[in-house]
């Protein structure tokens, strides 16, 4: 559809009806749960016990999930309260341009985590082809795995997504097995699951051992608490609803009890593994645990859960913020490359090591994010958004041409004084981020750029679902049933659709 030439219009961007919001509370809980079967967390618990025992690290990944997941939750009500995606809302804090910026940042991040899943499905392909050919060669695996992911995306075939929905139950099967047969492996060697530390630590020492895995776990999932408005904008909620908690019941569900329960297994689970086989490395533990068809079954499971997460939660979101900020000359085939090339150069095998110390510099400059988000919905806006003008070329939020300074210079601020203090990067980066924000923004830049939704505070005009707005009095027959194929959004259907056709979602 052609809007004169206003990509900001682009199909895909434009708000969810709340005809269109069909996610509820189980089928969130069940999306939660497939995308928290994530084997690199097992990185967290390895790193966690070597100075932590077992009950201190799964109190701080708890501590850590649940903050992280209220901050998926402050934000997510963009998505719910308006109908709004990441991106999308990004126009105000950061201008109609400036929005690529950290667009950027997100879709470097998933370019890489798609490096490190294809280093685990390659490793388990390397392994079942060990088992029945000898064969012996895991970067070879790397390279034609990445490839087969990407032409896959490219060519829009969805089938492999469909493993989603067998992956991520038998997954936590697969777990489930690695924990108790590691835990033996362990016992036997005469090692305490609950007591056992590699190098015990003390006083401040294990203070700050215990902060790093809370903001670890936090890094973790630092894009999503950016994110989280893409999806939640398609979850149920009812109109004119002016109670908070009632409105995101789907999220505080979801973020705050499903998401901490799964997270904080997978954690264990890689801590126990470095326990029995001094490795956090999930393909090293399977190994070291199972031999012949058993083992074989179970990789083949890794490298389908790998797959069917990679396309849908890392390559199609990254290639499509490439080939946006790129324009027509970008097509998506070219954005999927550049995800592609992004992840091989990071190097996965060697991210893996050093993955906590990687989640702390992301977790501080991704945060900053959310708390400029938070400090501009929440306290500037007063949750109202003028959201019509948020797609107009020469709208309010086009300010300095197309740039927010205000945003720009607070994420910076934010994410360089969160890693001088690594240990409490994720909320360092948050409470800068917002507290720079609000002064700048408040006291001098919306002084020269006046919004409207500041200049008239009314409910009625600038509030979304709790006032009972009808979007199709803003946006008429722009609005479309379903985001543009290739899209972010339409990944996030894409990805939740199937699950909740199979487990029956309310």
């Amino acid at each position: 559809m052609e809007h004169d030439g206003n990509y900001l219009k682009s199909p895909d961007l434009l708000p969810v009806t709340h005809q269109q919001r069909n996610i509820g509370t189980f089928g969130f809980a069940v999306i939660w749960i497939g995308m928290a079967i994530v084997l690199a967390a097992f990185a967290i618990g390895g790193s966690a016990i070597m100075s932590l025992p077992l009950p201190m690290v799964i109190l701080a990944t708890l501590i850590g999930s649940c903050l992280i997941g209220v901050f998926m939750t402050l934000i997510g009500d963009i998505g719910i309260e308006h109908g709004l995606s990441f991106p999308v809302y990004m126009r105000a804090p950061f201008g109609t341009f400036g929005t690529h910026i950290p667009s950027l940042v997100r879709g470097v991040t998933a370019a890489c985590w798609f490096g490190i899943n294809t280093y685990f499905g390659a490793m388990a392909i390397n392994g079942i082809l060990n088992l029945l050919f000898d064969f012996n060669n895991w970067f070879l695996c790397f390279l034609v795995f990445a490839a087969l992911q990407l032409f896959n995306t490219s060519l829009g075939i969805k089938s492999i997504e469909r493993f989603a929905d067998l992956a991520a139950p038998i997954i936590i099967l697969i777990s489930c097995w690695m924990y108790i047969t590691l835990a033996d492996a362990a016992t036997t060697q005469g090692k305490d699951v609950w007591t056992w530390v590699e190098t015990p630590t003390t006083g401040m020492a294990a203070f700050t051992a215990f902060m790093i895995v809370i903001m670890a776990n936090m890094g973790f999932w630092a894009t999503l608490a950016a994110d989280m408005p893409s999806l939640s904008r398609f979850f149920k909620a009812p109109k004119n609803e002016r109670n908070w908690f009632k409105r995101n019941k789907t999220q505080l569900v979801g973020s705050l009890i499903v998401m901490p329960i799964t997270n904080t297994f997978i954690v264990t689970i890689g801590a126990v593994c470095y326990m029995a086989v001094a490795s956090a490395d999930p393909i090293n533990a399977l190994q070291q645990s199972a031999s012949g068809f058993i083992l074989g079954i179970l990789l083949l499971m890794i490298v389908l859960a790998q797959w069917s997460t990679n396309t849908s939660a890392n390559v199609i979101p990254a290639a499509t913020i490439f080939s946006n900020i790129g324009g027509p000359k970008v097509p998506f085939w070219v954005g999927v490359v550049i995800a592609g090339v992004i992840g091989i150069l990071a190097q996965p095998w060697s991210l893996f090591d050093v993955l906590v110390n990687a989640l702390l510099i992301i977790g501080g400059i991704l945060t900053a994010i959310v708390g400029i988000l938070y400090a501009d919905y929440y306290l500037i806006r007063k949750r109202r958004i003028n959201v019509k003008d948020l797609y107009e070329l020469n709208g309010q939020f086009k300010y300095m041409n197309g740039f927010n300074l205000a945003g720009l210079i607070a994420w910076v601020i934010g994410g360089v004084i969160a890693n001088i203090f690594s240990a409490y990067s994720s909320l360092v980066g948050f409470i800068v981020g917002a507290l720079v924000y609000y002064v700048l923004a408040k006291y001098w830049w919306f002084k020269k750029y006046p919004q409207a939704e500041l200049e008239d505070p009314s409910d009625a005009k600038y509030l979304g679902i709790t006032a009972g707005h009808n979007l199709d009095e803003l946006f008429g027959q722009d609005l479309v049933p379903q985001p543009a194929a290739g899209s972010d959004d339409a990944k996030t259907v894409d990805q939740t659709e199937p699950l909740l056709e199979v487990k029956g979602a309310d």
